[in-house]
């Protein structure tokens, strides 16, 4: 392996995490991480907080406007296409302004109503 790849390279980051569910035994998972940022344990642990922050907004919507969750496509490219595509329609759906309403409604309207999509798809342009 290349030193020049590794430029940059600060320290190695480890979470670990309890998650808890009722009537069930508590989980712990350890996440390493490669750091570049500078900074002591608070900026790391800040910074991992708000990734995974993001992230569950963002799995949220996904699940809440497309039944994400609930998808039974598990073969091939197909998986990660869907998310592409998913995720594409999510930022569309965001950012038409239009309608005051959440984006699993806005999804609901732009399948009933043409114009409305058409509406929704140029926000894209």
């Amino acid at each position: 392996m290349d030193a020049d790849q590794w430029t940059g390279l600060k320290r190695v980051g480890l979470i670990e995490a309890e998650r808890r569910l009722p009537g069930q035994a508590p989980t712990i998972t350890q996440r390493y991480y490669l750091v570049s940022l500078d900074g002591g344990v608070e900026r790391f642990a800040q910074a991992t907080r708000s990734h995974w922050g993001i992230e569950n907004r963002i799995h949220w919507c996904l699940n809440v406007a497309f039944h994400e969750d609930g998808s039974r496509i598990r073969s091939g490219y197909a998986p990660q296409n869907m998310a592409v595509i998913r995720h594409v329609a999510l930022n569309l759906l965001s950012q038409e302004a239009s309608v005051k309403v959440g984006k699993k409604a806005k999804r609901l309207k732009d399948d009933w109503d043409n114009t409305y999509l058409t509406k929704v798809l140029a926000t894209a342009g």
